[in-house]
């Protein structure tokens, strides 16, 4: 008996399983992973806990687990049949890491992420739940022994090191130090680490030296010298600058590394605004436009460039981010609007000037994202994930030139 992953899920009632958190995301990565049990050690965790959820649930009742796999996959973006190789998601977000390798035909064998919001798009996208908090040492006990690339999108957390070496044992509480540690006991093939622009002078650059300094030293790998990738580059009309962090195992004998070179594509906003009118919600007030106005006045008579910006249809995105003036940076002109009659409780009445936000699917495709990526959470937390996560086209543009130089006839 084979069945569908949206029909598992809904028998499964995972919406509700509150305090199950862990078990359910051993039982979709069993699912995920299962002819690969000899990697991974909670294949009976996962059958056991299957055998539990039965009791009471006459549609999968007298169905063994194993008998269940493969899965169909009816989700947007199944991991590859044949895959080439293997890879694993840390800090995975909603998935820009995954779309990026899968497309390249990369399997993941992990994922951990801490925000339950995030955690439910990543699911509805991939069949699969995202491990918890990985400077736990229960959720890196979940990773499998072997695979071939480690993908983190890092937080970058201050690093107390003044006068000191900066090695390994210097970013102990960070998160960074979470991730050293992983690549020190699986040691993979590669990794492909991201982090903000601001990481190369944080600190006066001791941080940045800190980190280059255990993965060269202390970890025993090729670390070209980390380069700022910008995805305006790759497709996307965004101006958003990341640092891109790149490693291969010594034992491996590379030693050269060219990052990718920017596409001569054009691309501007009218590529990736909605073809037909969107809801007024998304259209601004008079009240909160007259503030976003003054706002920016005060700040220009100071000489200060702050303050929300209206980007023409032929230009490009300020970098979408989830906090501050994220949304009001990147304000776009629409007249398309025939009916102003508010959905949502405003102040004032809505501008008849078109201004208003972009759509959380116009973020997701300034970040990459193909419009069969499914958004399954409200606006605001649309808009926080799509702001955290990584331009996928310069993702797998970089990661394409990683997996080049390996030698992937068969995966770990």
């Amino acid at each position: 008996m084979k069945v569908n992953y949206s029909d598992f899920r809904k028998h499964l009632n995972i919406e509700k399983m509150n305090g199950s958190a862990e078990n359910v995301a051993i039982l979709t990565h069993y699912l995920q992973n299962f002819a690969l049990e000899d990697t991974i050690d909670y294949a009976e965790r996962a059958i056991s806990y299957y055998q539990e959820i039965q009791q009471g649930n006459e549609k999968i009742q007298a169905v063994p687990l194993k008998k269940l796999v493969p899965i169909k996959w009816d989700i947007p973006f199944p991991a590859p049949d044949k895959p080439k190789f293997t890879f694993i998601d840390l800090f995975a977000g909603i998935g820009g890491f995954r779309l990026a390798f899968q497309n390249l035909g990369g399997k993941c064998v992990f994922t951990s992420e801490w925000d339950e919001s995030a955690k439910r798009t990543y699911e509805f996208n991939f069949g699969e739940v995202p491990f918890g908090d990985i400077t736990k040492e229960s959720t890196k006990g979940f990773i499998p022994k072997r695979f071939d690339v480690l993908c983190a999108g890092f937080p970058c957390q201050a690093f107390s090191i003044a006068g000191k070496r900066g090695g390994f044992e210097d970013t102990r509480g960070t998160l960074f130090f979470d991730v050293a540690e992983i690549i020190r006991r699986h040691q993979p093939k590669a990794f492909f680490l991201e982090n903000v622009k601001g990481l190369r002078n944080h600190d006066k650059g001791r941080t940045l030296n800190t980190i280059l300094n255990v993965l060269r030293d202390d970890l025993n790998y090729f670390v070209p010298d980390p380069q700022i990738i910008n995805a305006k580059d790759f497709g996307v009309p965004q101006n958003r600058e990341r640092i891109f962090i790149i490693g291969y195992h010594k034992d491996l004998g590379i030693d050269q590394f060219e990052y990718p070179e920017p596409l001569d594509q054009p691309v501007a906003i009218e590529d990736i605004l909605e073809k037909e009118e969107v809801s007024v919600k998304y259209y601004l007030s008079t009240q909160y436009l007259k503030t976003l106005k003054e706002h920016k006045a005060r700040h220009e008579s100071k000489g200060n460039g702050f303050g929300f910006e209206i980007i023409p249809n032929d230009s490009i995105a300020n970098a979408v981010v989830c906090g501050g003036m994220g949304r009001e940076r990147n304000l776009i002109i629409d007249e398309r609007l025939s009916n102003f009659t508010p959905v949502t409780k405003i102040k004032g009445e809505v501008n008849r000037e078109g201004i208003r936000k972009m759509t959380p699917r116009e973020w997701a495709r300034l970040q990459g994202f193909p419009d069969t990526y499914r958004i399954c959470v409200s606006d605001v937390q649309a808009y926080k994930q799509f702001g955290n996560s990584v331009a996928v086209p310069a993702i797998q543009a970089t990661a394409e030139k990683l997996l080049a130089k390996l030698n992937l006839q068969q995966p770990n």
